[in-house]
Order: C-alpha cells, then sequence, then structure tokens
C-alpha cells in the first residue's frame, strides 16, 4: 500500500440574523445539533455521541442511502461560549480512515446577527481524492444549520 497525504483547506464565511449566543447554543446543545448535523435524506444513523466540552468527544456513525458506512469521530480542543470552538476529527468510509482535519468555528456579532467564519484544514490520506467534497458537504451542513435557526 501507498501511503500519501494531500492537504486542502478551506473557509465559509455567513451572516445570519441569529446572536452569536443562538449559533453557539445549536452547536453546543445536543437536541439543537442533531436538528442540523446529520447525513443526508436517507442516511441510517447506527451511533451517536456527544460531550460538547474541552476534551470532550463527538461521534456520529450511519450508512448513506448508497450503503458506504460513514464514520465522524471528533474531540474539541477549544471552547469559548459564544465566541468559538476549535476541534479535531478523524473521518472513516466503510472502515478505512481517509482524514484527519482540524476545523475552527468563529462568531462574531454582526449587526443585529453574527457572522460565522468556518476554517479547516484537511490531510486526506492515501490516494483518498476529496475532489472538494468536505467543503462543499460543510456548505450544506451550514445552509441546515441556517435553517434550522429560523425554526
Amino acid at each position: 500500500m501507498t501511503h500519501s497525504v494531500v492537504h486542502a483547506s478551506f473557509t465559509i464565511t455567513r451572516h445570519w440574523k441569529a446572536s452569536p449566543a443562538r449559533v453557539f447554543a445549536a452547536f453546543a446543545d445536543e437536541r439543537q445539533k442533531a436538528k442540523w448535523f446529520a447525513g443526508p435524506p436517507g442516511w441510517d444513523q447506527h451511533e451517536k455521541s456527544f460531550d460538547f466540552r474541552e476534551g470532550g468527544r463527538e461521534t456520529l456513525v450511519g450508512r448513506h442511502p448508497g450503503g458506504m458506512v460513514s464514520s465522524f469521530d471528533c474531540v474539541y480542543r477549544d471552547i469559548v461560549e459564544n465566541r468559538r470552538v476549535i476541534y479535531s476529527y478523524v473521518m472513516h468510509l466503510d472502515g478505512k480512515k481517509i482524514s484527519v482535519s482540524q476545523a475552527t468555528i468563529e462568531l462574531t456579532g454582526d449587526g443585529d446577527g453574527t457572522k460565522l467564519v468556518v476554517t479547516e484544514h484537511g490531510d486526506f490520506l492515501d490516494g483518498y481524492d476529496d475532489a472538494g467534497s468536505r467543503e462543499h458537504g460543510t456548505n450544506w451542513l451550514m445552509d441546515k444549520l441556517e435553517v434550522s435557526l429560523t425554526a
């Protein structure tokens, strides 16, 4: 087997009418996060854990409609209430480790709402070709988060 690493990063910026405290709660509260952080339609959740604190872990494992099983295993590294969340995570597809990443979520008051900036640095492993799907998926999740903020 050839061992390789391809590095990639992206930044996503959003502006929402919700307060920084409301946006932060959508990450920090398990029930609120469950409204937007899940797989695509037809996704079957197998495992889930949620421990939102520095050093805490979050996991999410499930089967996609096409049969592939994805696994998200996260450790929260830094949390500043209503301002910042930094976490690292490992992704597996069908039991194979495909990436190790670090993500930062920054929240700042912006008039009557919040400016959210997500920056992610990913290491894609052993021939896995992300081809922009991580950034696309994160944008999709941010769209779902936006909907949950107005519900």
